[in-house]
């Protein structure tokens, strides 16, 4: 059945699709994918809305680059246990600064959005909690990843102080890839855990504890950040 994808940016509609085909089997494991242009002409969308899906999808640990060899699926059955980390920022932000920085920013948009939290907001963040448990458990990465930034998002938009929200707009592209990054070295057990963690700072927010709220994000982004092989509170 043909998946509806609304009003989605190309890049991630294509995402979505190249991620359906794995699942369905039209690119099984170990398969190479076509060439850019061919894929592309597949596809029906350019080869620069391809190239930024295929990152996300390798980010994801969906697939891999090989040089002068070209893009596989990755076999999931026989992955390495922590499989390197795809980080494409290194040139600018090292993914320590830039768990460092969510801690001290978002555990600040936690603290200061939850006075003023309403009713609607908090129910989008029990859909986004809801939705990154169920899309994990049914193998949907794309989605699951989508749920996770829109929880972090929905809570920076409603934080009052304008300079934050606008800071943190500023570095979406960083914070979505750190968000990413971790994914294909997590194991079920802590993603379980990161479940649970999504929940305590809803819990939070909803019964109106800002600073309860403010150090479940921080426990939250410190403990992802260890999948990733940094220890945050060590180098903070």
């Amino acid at each position: 059945m043909q998946e509806d994808y609304g009003k989605l940016p190309v890049t991630e509609v294509v995402s979505r699709r190249i991620q359906a085909m794995i699942r369905e089997g039209a690119f099984p494991p170990d398969t190479k994918l076509p060439s850019q242009r061919l894929l592309a002409e597949q596809l029906g969308v350019s080869r620069a809305s391809l190239r930024e899906a295929l990152m996300t999808l390798e980010t994801l640990g969906l697939l891999r680059t090989l040089p002068a060899r070209g893009t596989f699926v990755v076999d999931s059955s026989r992955a390495e246990a922590k499989p390197p980390l795809a980080w494409r920022f290194d040139g600018s932000f090292s993914l320590s600064e830039v768990f460092e920085t969510r801690m001290l920013v978002e555990s600040e948009l936690c603290r200061l959005a939850t006075p003023v939290l309403n009713g609607a907001q908090l129910a989008e963040l029990s859909e986004a909690c809801q939705a990154f448990e169920t899309s994990w458990r049914s193998g949907d990465l794309i989605t699951h990843v989508q749920a996770d930034l829109t929880f972090h998002a929905l809570i920076a938009e409603a934080c009052p102080n304008g300079m934050l929200r606008g800071f943190y707009k500023s570095i979406n592209d960083v914070l979505t890839e750190s968000q990413r990054a971790p994914i294909p070295r997590t194991e079920v057990a802590r993603m379980e855990a990161s479940i649970k963690e999504h929940r305590s700072i809803l819990s939070a927010l909803q019964r109106r504890e800002g600073e309860a709220a403010a150090e479940a994000m921080r426990e939250h982004i410190r403990n992802t950040a260890l999948i990733a092989g940094i220890d945050v509170a060590s180098s903070a």
